[in-house]
């Protein structure tokens, strides 16, 4: 890399102002750890060209065990050596703190912004003054998901928007449309789910049910009932009422 030689009163007044001592240092800071750089870009070519078909490598980052690194590829993620010779595939656990940290990292990639959530592409069940919140991704057909409304009967002052996610079959999509086209969405929802009351035949535009399928393999909701909270953290599978007002005081 060439640089520049500038005179001195040419650089601004607030480098002018740094001791001559300080400027290398600056200079090095600008430019960035570029072994550390090589050396990620040395493992992600190594990675991409002998297994392409694990799919682009989109991050390289060291863990905290030396000579290892982490390769993330969408939410996977992979260990290896610093010549990206070999890929391990598992989890790495702090024995002396009692962490899981591969658990705490993919957590934190698939934490979903509550904000972004496309809610016009759900409805809205309120009760009480609704100032918790908690969307949920359910199919009609999963009998965990009617066993979690059931249990949400229990639970005030929440607001639930429900995405359908109808990926159990073509039953559930039929269902999910039936639904979506109600009058009211919610009291069709609630007759289905916890009077096992079938939502009558009914159409209308429901290409929101698409984009909650194409939504949630982007993120990888694999099963329903899956529950996201406004920290933007998720809990797959149907909790009790007790362990969702657990979950919501812990948000606070």
């Amino acid at each position: 890399m060439k640089l520049l030689r500038l005179p001195l009163a040419a650089w601004p007044s607030a480098l002018r102002a740094l001791p001559l001592v300080t400027l290398p240092l600056l200079v090095l800071a600008l430019l960035g750890p570029a072994p550390a750089r090589a050396q990620e870009a040395q493992i992600r070519k190594a990675i991409t060209e002998r297994l392409p078909q694990l799919g682009a490598v989109e991050e390289v980052r060291k863990t905290p065990i030396a000579g290892l690194f982490e390769v993330r590829i969408g939410l996977d993620l992979f260990y290896t050596d610093a010549q990206g010779n070999y890929l391990i595939q598992g989890q790495i656990l702090d024995t002396k703190n009692k962490r899981n940290l591969t658990e705490e990292r993919v957590e934190k990639l698939s934490a979903i912004d509550f904000a972004s959530l496309p809610v016009a592409d759900a409805f809205t069940i309120v009760r009480g003054s609704g100032k918790r919140k908690v969307a949920v991704f359910q199919d009609p057909n999963c009998g965990y998901c009617k066993r979690f409304e059931k249990d949400l009967q229990g639970v005030d002052n929440i607001t639930l928007h429900v995405f359908l996610y109808p990926i159990l079959g073509p039953d559930s999509l039929e269902k999910s449309r039936n639904l979506w086209c109600a009058k009211d969405k919610g009291r069709a929802w609630q007759d289905w789910m916890v009077r096992d009351q079938l939502p009558a035949k009914a159409s209308c535009d429901s290409a929101a049910l698409s984009r909650n399928v194409e939504f949630g393999r982007k993120w990888r909701i694999s099963g329903t009932p899956t529950l996201v909270f406004t920290d933007g953290s998720r809990v797959p599978g149907a909790i009790s009422a007790q362990q969702l007002e657990q979950k919501l005081a812990e948000i606070k």
